[in-house]
């Protein structure tokens, strides 16, 4: 006897579709877009929805609207420091679920980050999904504390405050009369130049000169004999 009825599927939940609304998040902040993508789609497999960003200041303020469930960072971020966009996160949310991704090279400067940051793990790239299997268990653990948070203001200062405007000088109050109102100071006139000696005059006196040397030379020569009249 042939039983016609439906044989029932013996793995029911592989065929369960998780909505977007169902998947955990994770936010990967990383300077390299290959690696960037290439933790999406591995987290993908994995039934994570995911989103890029590759600011570092940018990344703080989608963290705190996304609420993700885990946070992928790299170190050297534009306009901030991966390792202190994870102390912002950190400082925004004490159960954010940090997870450093950096080239061998970086390691020991990402574990150092790790420490202080309170990171989960730490990631080295090229990634493949069996790195990611064989730390699952740590990425999901227990969070550390962060103790370099009381060491932020040191490494992420304010710009200084720029300095205030002065206030306006106040105005002084008007007369009702306009025959009291005070009028400006009259400025000082230059004192007036005297006026250049004329040429005319001075030749004047230069010819009177030359007559007078003249007529006392005449005089001396009649006296001495030279010049009779």
């Amino acid at each position: 006897m042939i039983n016609n009825q439906p044989l029932l599927d013996p793995h029911p939940m592989w065929d369960h579709q998780m909505s977007s609304e169902d998947k955990p998040t994770a936010l990967i902040v990383h300077e390299n877009g290959i690696t960037a993508s290439r933790l999406k789609s591995i987290m993908s497999q994995r039934g994570w929805a995911s989103q890029i960003c590759n600011d570092g200041d940018k990344a703080v303020d989608d963290y705190v609207k996304m609420k993700p469930s885990m946070v992928f960072l790299g170190l050297n971020l534009p306009t901030m420091d991966g390792h202190v966009a994870a102390l912002e996160i950190r400082e925004s949310d004490p159960e954010a679920r940090v997870v450093f991704v950096v080239s061998k090279s970086r390691l020991s400067k990402a574990n150092d980050a790790a420490y202080s940051a309170g990171a989960v793990s730490v990631l080295v790239t090229p990634l493949t999904r069996a790195d990611i299997d064989q730390k699952w268990v740590l990425m999901n653990g227990p969070i550390p504390n962060a103790p370099g948070l009381a060491d932020l203001d040191a490494l992420y200062p304010d710009l200084e405050d720029e300095p205030s405007p002065l206030p306006p000088l106040p105005t002084p109050p008007l007369s009702e009369e306009p025959s009291q109102i005070d009028a400006p100071p009259t400025p000082l006139l230059p004192l007036p130049e005297l006026p250049k000696p004329k040429r005319k005059r001075r030749l004047f006196r230069i010819l009177i000169l030359f007559a007078m040397i003249g007529s006392i030379g005449f005089s001396a020569a009649f006296y001495l004999g030279f010049v009779e009249i």
